[in-house]
């Protein structure tokens, strides 16, 4: 049997975690990568206009990216219809042909090279590994392209992996939830799902039969939120009841 962790008078027999911006610091990747292929587009433009540049590009544009999950867009589709958004919003236009190709095929060379893991997340696996408890990660994304972040990042020991591929299906469908239960050999009720994002991550695991669980690195204000909440990783061994 496999050992288990408290929480809340029940117990987590396993823990799937979201990737982008909960392993991995994909916002820090994006934003400096951003910079380094939109400089020579925008010489004169100040640090306050670089942070709303990122801004566009990571969080006011994801619809392209929605619709890249229903097969809409191309991955580089979705990725080249958010650069231009960005930089249209500072009166550049970015050409189509050659240039949209190099800024494309530039700017994902360049964010690969930024990859990195956030700086609480070996802590918590190394906890995990110590206490028996299996984990995996479920993104909404393709198997393929998470591996390599994953590998980039350092973190080549999870090899519980379920992307959009895989089944088919895209959070917060409980079918790619529950592939990853699957994998990892636990029951849904018995296995925590840890994301930063609310809705797909918090509510549609908890709404799959999982143990949802918020990671609101931001301190983002939600008053309706009644579910579970850390601000941080260390935070989930706290609420875990394992051993920093």
């Amino acid at each position: 049997m496999m050992p288990a962790a408290g929480l809340g008078g029940g117990s987590v027999r396993g823990v799937l975690f979201d990737i982008d911006d909960t392993l991995v610091d994909l916002e820090f990747a994006m934003t400096a990568a951003l910079r380094d292929v939109s400089e020579h587009l925008l010489p004169r433009l100040d640090q306050a206009g670089w942070e709303k540049f990122g801004r566009i590009f990571t969080r006011e544009t994801t619809h392209f990216y929605d619709r890249y999950l229903v097969g809409e867009l191309s991955f580089n589709e979705q990725r080249l219809l958010r650069g231009r958004a960005a930089l249209a919003h500072f009166g550049v236009e970015l050409e189509e042909g050659e240039q949209a190709r190099h800024w494309v095929s530039s700017y994902a060379s360049r964010q690969h090279g930024y990859i990195r893991a956030f700086d609480d997340v070996a802590p918590v696996l190394d906890a995990l590994d110590a206490a028996g408890i299996p984990y995996g990660a479920v993104s909404n994304n393709v198997h393929d392209y998470q591996r390599v972040k994953l590998d980039a990042a350092g973190l080549g020991r999870i090899a519980v992996l379920v992307g959009t591929d895989t089944v088919g299906a895209a959070k917060p469908d409980p079918a790619i939830y529950l592939e990853g239960v699957r994998r990892l050999g636990t029951g849904a009720a018995e296995t925590l799902y840890v994301g930063d994002n609310r809705l797909l991550d918090a509510e549609g695991s908890t709404a799959a039969g999982l143990q949802g669980v918020w990671l609101n690195r931001g301190g983002e204000p939600a008053p309706d939120f009644a579910g579970r909440e850390v601000g941080s990783l260390q935070e989930l061994l706290e609420l875990m009841d394992l051993p920093a």
